[in-house]
């Protein structure tokens, strides 16, 4: 019977019959349209056939698949596609896993068409959204075979892209088809993403030249859509867009490893490609969580080549301008610890020539260029990374840079010996000073004392006084940025008599009540710093004009009445300064000084207002134009200044006269009194210390201590004469004695943890009892009562001695009672 059923197709299942329907003679005619609108809606009308309409599908397909029959496996595709896309009831399971063993079988098969219709019949089941979920069903094999497909070396290069292409599409549809569904297997578990990522990355490799130019993954022509470099890079936008916070580092880690397998990052145009695509298509909440994967990347990158660290560092600077306010998280100086740390190592790479601490060059070479670009490249980052910072963290960020420059004489345990002796801490010093200059670029604040605390304040000007000029003009430019809240720097780049300073349009704001604090609080440090920076030697027209343009930023910031009146105290100083000659200055270093003075009295003149000061100034300014114009700055700070040989002492009308201007300003209400008393910087410890010639040299003061023991007499005690050596043995005094007191307290602390308690309980007794007997001869000594008027009383060895009475008992005489 049963042979008989299986030859006459009237006894055949309705299903089998009308599945073989859709099938027509020649398959070249496609598929019976009619017969298939009879095979769905059989299907919709019995769901718990499904299964079995697709299981016999499943094994036509097979068989002609192993025939070469490739027309009706076409037919089968699509007639699986219409009931796929028809059919959406509970048994749709079962009929599922018939479809995706088709498919599988279509992409395991040699023939690229076979794959490439695979592919896009499981893409087309990917856009499906189940009403049922499915707790068996897997798709490790899909991702396996679409990133293989991504990596297709077909010999026919259209070919090769259309399976390329095919791959892509295949891998969006399996992230589409599980990344939201909690039953699959998690598409973002290491062993997925290590296959998924590198195939994207490898197709965005070959449009290399293409940039991204929005970060919406919508915006794409269809003409573009056929290449596979957009198709790639918006799947891989797709694929980041949906990463949630836990999946970020699983989706990074492949980039990361895939621009270090393939030395992409010495390129850096296809890294900060990738990471463009990363942080405009991830969740800006996330943006963190990137850059700090690219800084653990960076450290575990410290002894690669400078090129490959200034790959990395070059995309957390764009990383971070695209991030913009998140780019930082919650570890705010973690971050710019570790971009100080990678600048530090290059420093001492640079000096060393070996990545290894312990002198082993191996193999690669130190290439001085390049880590220099390295370290120009970290200091952008660390100004880009405080661009992003509101003003309390960017003060953050300036106190803890400080923090960590090496301050000889100051902060002995910042210096490291390490790190090439002298030329490596000036190195550090000088590269931590332009990572302050970038991040102080652009601060506004409008409280100075919180902008410019004490401790930042006082070791940032004891760098003023070091006698390497650059590390002067750092500093000089450091404080020009935190002063500067109107940007008025740029409009005195440059120093010249200017007769009418309107043309500059400056912006100049009253002086609020916390400017007036800083002032009160660091004025005088202020000066002397301008003052003693003038005395320098290697002081060249940079430094001048620095100082020019400080001291016209302090007259529109921060001035008030007095302020003024000290700061034309200061010019005049300056100019005696040069006058009298008593650090022995070269003639251009006297002459820029007069010039500064000169410069500086014609901008605060025209500030005033004042008529009267303002024609003297002028006059003045007009003599040496006259007889001596190599005291102005547009004769002193060009290129080939014609200056005489020596400059002997001047007098007349060409010197501005403090009698004159005293006279001229106390008509207007000014101090007169403090305007007549000239300027003398008050020169303290922290001056001599800081003038400092090398850091390495032996430091040698002589510090003469006057005897006190006499007002009357003026004699003094021999100079001590204190040497390094005195210096050493005094430290290591100290460090014994520390050492002492630590083991002292060692053993305290182990005889209470280890002691019986009855031993600890008689030596405190001990203790308690001797310290009452004390208190008790201190009472006798100062509180005994004054003599009684009840009488003495005799001891026994016939001497009296007073008898303690209450005062309640005392009698005390008339007169004394009121």
């Amino acid at each position: 019977m049963t042979g008989v059923c299986g030859c006459c197709g009237a006894l055949r299942p309705r299903y089998k019959r009308l599945v073989d329907n859709i099938f027509p003679e020649d398959p070249e005619d496609g598929l019976v349209k009619a017969n298939m609108e009879k095979l769905t809606f059989y299907a919709l009308s019995a769901p718990e056939k499904l299964d079995r309409i697709g299981a016999y599908l499943s094994e036509r397909l097979s068989r002609d698949v192993a025939r070469h029959r490739y027309g009706y496996v076409c037919i089968a595709m699509e007639a699986l596609d219409q009931l796929l896309m028809a059919c959406h009831c509970q048994s749709i399971n079962l009929f599922v896993e018939s479809f995706l063993k088709m498919v599988r079988k279509l992409l395991e098969a040699d023939k690229p068409n076979l794959q490439i219709l695979g592919t896009n019949s499981f893409v087309k089941f990917a856009n499906i959204e189940e009403d049922t979920a499915s707790y068996h069903r897997s798709y490790d094999f899909f991702v396996s075979r679409f990133s293989e497909m991504c990596h297709s070396s077909y010999e026919d290069p259209d070919i090769r892209t259309k399976i390329r292409m095919a791959g892509i599409n295949g891998l969006q549809g399996v992230v589409r088809k599980t990344v939201n569904d909690d039953l699959q297997s998690n598409i973002w578990d290491p062993q997925h993403m290590d296959k998924i990522v590198p195939s994207l990355l490898f197709n965005l490799q070959s449009g290399e030249g293409t940039e991204s130019r929005s970060p919406s993954p919508l915006q794409a022509s269809e003409k573009e859509k056929e290449s596979p470099a957009e198709l790639t890079e918006r799947c891989f936008r797709e694929l980041l867009g949906r990463a949630a916070y836990g999946n970020i580092k699983n989706a990074v880690t492949p980039v990361l490893m895939h621009l270090d397998n393939h030395s992409l990052w010495e390129g850096k145009t296809f890294a900060v490609r990738c990471f463009k695509i990363i942080m405009y298509s991830i969740q800006s909440q996330h943006s963190h969580l990137v850059i700090q994967q690219l800084l653990g990347h960076l450290d575990a990158n410290s002894k690669n080549s400078a090129t490959v660290r200034a790959g990395i560092v070059e995309v957390l600077l764009e990383a971070a301008a695209i991030a913009s306010s998140g780019s930082v998280g919650p570890t705010v100086l973690e971050v710019f610890n570790t971009l100080l740390r990678q600048l530090r190592l290059s420093v001492d790479y640079e000096l060393t020539g070996s990545y290894d601490a312990s002198g082993n060059i191996g193999i690669k070479i130190i290439k001085t260029h390049e880590e220099r670009q390295l370290q120009e490249a970290v200091i952008r980052t660390i100004g880009s990374f405080a661009n992003t910072l509101p003003t309390y963290q960017r003060s953050e960020v300036m106190l803890f840079i400080m923090g960590k420059i090496p301050v000889p004489g100051v902060h002995p345990a910042l210096t490291n010996a390490g790190s090439g002796g002298c030329e490596g801490i000036r190195m550090i010093q000088i590269m931590l000073l332009k990572s302050l200059v970038q991040v102080t670029t652009g601060f506004q604040t409008t409280n100075m004392l919180t902008a410019l605390p004490n401790s930042f304040l006082e070791p940032l000007l004891s760098f003023s006084l070091m006698e390497d000029p650059e590390v002067r003009l750092l500093v000089l430019t450091i404080l020009l940025s935190v002063i500067d809240r109107h940007d008025n720097t740029p409009k005195f780049s440059s120093i010249s008599i200017i007769s009418d300073i309107s043309v500059l349009k400056l912006k100049v704001d009253k002086c609020s009540r916390q400017d007036n604090l800083f002032m009160k609080k660091h004025a005088q440090q202020l000066y002397r710093h301008i003052y003693l920076a003038c005395k320098e030697q290697s002081s060249g027209p940079q430094h001048f004009e620095t100082l020019y343009t400080l001291l016209a930023l302090i007259s529109m910031e921060l001035a008030n009445e007095e302020v003024v009146v000290d700061l034309i105290r200061l010019a005049l100083a300056l100019q005696e300064l040069a006058q009298t000659n008593e650090e022995s200055l070269s003639v251009y270093n006297r002459c820029a000084v007069h010039a500064l003075s000169a410069a500086y009295l014609n901008l605060i003149c025209q500030l005033t207002t004042v008529p009267t000061f303002c024609q003297h100034i002028h006059e003045v300014i007009e003599m040496r134009q006259k007889e001596v114009p190599f005291l102005l700055p547009e004769d002193v700070f060009i290129e080939n200044p014609k200056l005489p040989a020596s400059l002997e002492k001047l007098e007349g009308d060409v010197l501005f006269q403090q009698s004159k201007i005293t006279e001229v300003l106390g008509g207007s209400g000014y101090n007169t009194d403090r305007l007549a008393t000239p300027y003398i910087p008050q020169f303290t410890d922290e001056d001599r210390l800081s003038k400092r010639k090398s850091i390495g040299e032996t430091i040698s003061l002589q510090v003469e201590v006057e005897s006190r023991n006499s007002p009357e007499k003026e004699e003094r005690t021999p100079a001590e004469e204190i040497t390094f050596e005195t210096l050493k043995n005094a430290i290591v005094d100290s460090v014994g004695m520390e050492e002492q007191e630590r083991e002292r307290r060692r053993q305290v602390v182990e005889k209470f943890q280890k002691a019986p308690f009855e031993e600890i309980a008689a030596h405190c007794g001990a203790r308690a009892t001797l310290l009452q007997s004390k208190l008790n001869q201190i009472f006798e000594i100062t509180i005994r009562p004054p003599p009684s008027p009840s009488g003495t009383i005799s001891s026994g060895y016939g001497q009296t001695q007073s008898r303690s009475v209450p005062v309640y008992e005392m009698k005390f005489p008339d007169l004394c009672v009121y």
